[in-house]
């Protein structure tokens, strides 16, 4: 259809030939070859002319719209294969809904536009579920132990805090240690849901020598900051979490070098070559900054 076009818009086969970068005869031959498959003539030839038949002019007005389709599928075909279409499943975690999602968002949405995002707020453990049923190309987790099968990638070290209400004994300093926290009692979210984060924090907070005594629990970090400003316990909390600023809650940063939370990038590691997978992982690395633990 090209070599059509071009001889068309000329209306001289040798200057279309110099368009196409190609010699005149063969074209002349690609063009009858053209009119014995349309079984009809295109053009109308004598020794100064060269005129478009009525089949002729029909048919570059189909031509046209052809290459022009031709043209947008190419694009979007290389835009797949290069990761600049398509959609992308990403979980995260919703303590990673504040400071980590957001930049990440903006970022894909302005570099890949064309990139359908969508997005599902999941426990880390059900990330790993969903990853591993590929219902989920990548996760944004924390604490994450993933099993064979799936990567992790380090995102950053996010410092721990601690919630107090803000007449605890505790809120007028400007930080503490974990062992600070003896005879206290917890506000958690229930192991079974949040297992990696609570293990976590139980463990630090009992090689601080501390009983990790829970005296409520809550599945999501606003209820539980809600129950610490109520007076019925602290809690140990991602720095993020200072976002929420609750009436009759402070937060109070950890002197000890062992209290932070690994926010991690998840992904199947048969997908880890997926343009898409890829342009994930290059965008979460850029805009999240790795920091190295203590």
């Amino acid at each position: 259809m090209e070599l059509f076009v071009a001889v068309a818009e000329e209306l001289h086969f040798n200057r279309a030939a110099e368009k196409l970068h190609m010699a005149q005869p063969p074209l002349s031959q690609q063009i009858r070859k053209l009119e014995e498959e349309c079984r009809t003539q295109l053009f109308v030839r004598d020794s100064r002319n060269v005129r478009l038949t009525s089949g002729g002019e029909l048919l570059l007005r189909h031509a046209r719209t052809i290459l022009a389709q031709h043209a947008v599928l190419t694009s979007a075909m290389r835009q797949a294969r290069d990761g600049e279409l398509g959609r992308l499943r990403l979980g995260f975690v919703s303590s990673a809904a504040i400071a980590a999602v957001p930049p990440v968002v903006r970022q894909l949405r302005l570099q890949w536009p064309g990139i359908e995002l969508e997005l599902s707020e999941e426990t880390t453990d059900a990330q790993i579920n969903l990853l591993s049923s590929g219902a989920l190309d990548v996760g944004i987790a924390r604490e994450a132990h993933p099993p064979l099968g799936i990567e992790s990638t380090l995102l950053r070290n996010e410092p721990l805090v601690v919630a107090v209400s803000t007449d605890h004994y505790l809120a007028g300093r400007k930080s503490i240690c974990l062992q600070e926290l003896k005879g206290e009692s917890f506000i958690a979210f229930p192991r079974g849901r949040v297992s990696g984060l609570f293990d976590h924090i139980s463990a630090l907070v009992r090689a601080a020598g501390v009983n990790f005594d829970i005296t409520q629990e809550a599945v999501q970090f606003p209820t539980i900051l809600g129950l610490v400003a109520g007076h019925l316990g602290i809690a140990v909390v991602p720095e993020s979490m200072r976002a929420f600023a609750i009436p009759g809650l402070v937060y109070l940063p950890l002197e000890d070098e062992s209290a932070f939370s690994r926010l991690s990038l998840m992904y199947r590691t048969d997908m880890a070559s997926s343009p898409l997978v890829a342009k994930a992982r290059a965008v979460c690395w850029a805009t999240l900054a790795v920091a190295e633990a203590p």
